[in-house]
């Protein structure tokens, strides 16, 4: 597994940004909007053909992070992608094999490779219409060059079900994390 921070600051795509942290109980919310994009991004569908853009000018992620399973612990964190306009334009789940928050307030993960995304349903944004667990290749490859044990992927693959299952259902807690985020952020 690889560590890795949720911080978008540097990303090349994006010339200028804003990006705020803010800790509630249970998680911690990174709250990036994307103010210049140079290159935007553009991903698959789930359940639908063509392409979705989830990174352009005026575009926001928030990101809902856990903080409550600890290192070593399986888990997810969420990423609502929002377009111009406020409206979800996906949501997308990183699955990890622990998290935390480093000195700087960021949060960490220990990436399980597997994510689950999800295309908001046209008439109400904050359902999930259909859901989609990607990049088990990369988990295989993981698999086969011992970064992560065959039980272990075996495990990820049961959690990303039962995330997709709860994305599709309703019940992914952050979502509602999130929802409730931009409508009173805390401040």
């Amino acid at each position: 597994m690889k560590r890795k921070t949720f911080d978008l600051r540097p990303w090349p795509r994006v010339t200028a940004h804003t990006q705020t942290v803010t800790h509630i109980p249970g998680y911690v919310i990174v709250d990036f909007t994307a103010h210049t994009v140079v290159r935007p991004l553009d991903v698959p569908v789930p359940g639908a053909q063509g392409v979705a853009r989830v990174l352009d000018s005026g575009f926001r992620w928030v990101r809902a992070h856990p903080t409550g399973a600890g290192e070593g612990a399986a888990g997810y964190a969420l990423t609502a992608m929002l377009g111009a306009d406020g409206r979800p334009v996906q949501f997308y789940v990183d699955l990890h094999g622990g998290e935390g928050v480093d000195s700087s307030g960021l949060p960490w993960h220990d990436d399980l490779y597997l994510d689950v995304i999800g295309r908001p349903d046209e008439a109400d944004p904050w359902q999930v219409a259909a859901a989609q667990i990607i990049d088990g290749e990369d988990l295989e490859e993981a698999v086969a060059t011992s970064l992560v044990s065959p039980e272990v992927a075996e495990r990820t693959w049961a959690h990303a079900r039962r995330v997709e299952a709860a994305l599709l259902a309703g019940t992914l807690e952050p979502v509602a994390v999130v929802r409730r985020y931009l409508e009173d952020p805390y401040t």
